[in-house]
């Protein structure tokens, strides 16, 4: 594949996986993406999965031919990205190895080696021509790993994102850019949106006209629509007006309360209302969702003392992300002591500028005509 005249796409396909990162379901599998920079010197872009060795080699060479390439460029050592260094530069005795001071601690961890006679150590700033393309690298820490740098080309323009704007899915597979980018961005960079906004402001002193990611496919056009909703997203900003109501339910009257405020959220025209059984439905598509909305309603029984497990697990997904800036609503359930509610406030307690319904709806049991009003009540202060 072609990116621009002289850099072409040597990445794979991942269909064999279940679970990213073991806990993200990709239905439409994974791209480990790789680049190949054709100069004067040949620069290959990050490695890919350790399953995908030789295809990756054969991409490599059906590119490069007889060439060499001089230069192997680490942005990031996960293993998706990294785990075939060692093997590269065991093929190619000649190329030196381009990463950060903290890459080469990790590559020793790794491989044994950090290559001490062929890395170079690069810092903010730093620099590598090819020929006609210079390299300029720009340290990218946490987003989401410490040892991660991103790279400017400024003869084509392109920035090599390293994880930023990465997205779930097979390249081979056609879908919506924003679902998946979405999910991918709150999963497993959504905690660190400070160091996400640091980068963003980076690039906005960069020519960018092409984005080259390590996952996902290689963004041409519209990239202020991108950027727009990576600042959004990192900012903790809201993307869309409506109500997640995420909840669990044991026996069926909590969903039963639940049902009934989605109705009358609908009835009142809230613009999008979204339901979510944390038992049964996708945890991290809940997530997403959380983070996408700016309300947020969270129904649950008291269990052993506590909340149900799924709730649990939910908040502690979104507390660890920096969940804030948004408008939380509570139903709890409990035959003798509910307690739902406070146990769920109290997990928010360090979290930043939530706003708390005036109005939570307590069940014990089963939904009752009084409970229908305070429902009712919830539904109007949230579409207020």
């Amino acid at each position: 594949m072609f990116i621009t005249d002289d850099i072409r796409y040597v990445g794979v396909n991942d269909h064999n996986i279940d679970l990213f990162e073991g806990q993200y379901v990709v239905e439409n599998g994974m791209a480990y993406n790789s680049y190949v920079i054709m100069d004067e010197q040949i620069a290959v872009m990050d490695t890919v999965d350790g399953n995908f060795t030789d295809e990756w080699l054969k991409n490599i060479s059906d590119v490069i031919g007889d060439r060499k390439p001089s230069y192997l460029i680490v942005q990031h050592m996960e293993p998706d990205h990294s785990a075939n260094v060692a093997n590269f530069l065991d093929l190619y005795k000649d190329a030196k190895v381009v990463a950060t001071a903290k890459a080469f601690v990790m590559m020793k961890q790794f491989f044994g080696t950090d290559y001490p006679e062929r890395q170079i150590v690069v810092k903010e700033g730093d620099t590598l021509s090819l020929g006609t393309h210079t390299l300029t690298f720009v340290l990218a820490p946490m987003v989401h790993w410490p040892e991660v740098m991103v790279t400017y080309d400024s003869k084509d323009k392109v920035l090599f994102s390293a994880d930023a704007f990465g997205k779930f899915g097979a390249l081979d597979v056609e879908e919506d850019w924003a679902c998946e980018a979405r999910r991918y961005y709150f999963g497993i960079v959504g905690k660190y949106g400070v160091q996400a906004q640091a980068l963003l402001k980076k690039a906005a002193g960069l020519d960018i006209q092409t984005i080259c990611a390590l996952h996902g496919p290689i963004l041409k056009e519209n990239l202020g629509y991108y950027l727009d909703l990576y600042n959004t997203w990192s900012s903790y900003g809201v993307e869309s007006e409506g109500v997640v109501i995420a909840y669990t339910s044991v026996y069926g009257n909590t969903k039963k309360a639940v049902e009934l405020l989605a109705d009358k959220l609908t009835a009142l025209g809230c613009p999008k209302v979204t339901v979510t059984d944390l038992a049964r439905d996708d945890m991290a598509e809940a997530v997403e969702d959380a983070f996408r909305y700016g309300k947020l309603v969270l129904a649950t029984t008291t269990y052993n003392g506590d909340i149900f497990p799924f709730m649990k697990t939910f908040i502690e997904h979104l507390t660890e992300r920096g969940y804030r800036n948004r408008t939380i609503g509570l139903i709890e359930n409990g035959s003798w002591a509910p307690t739902a509610a406070k146990t769920m406030l109290k997990m928010f307690e360090g979290s930043k500028n939530l706003t708390f319904t005036d109005t939570t709806v307590t069940i014990k049991s089963a939904v009752n005509t009084e409970n229908e009003a305070q429902i009712a009540a919830l539904a109007e202060e949230l579409c207020k």
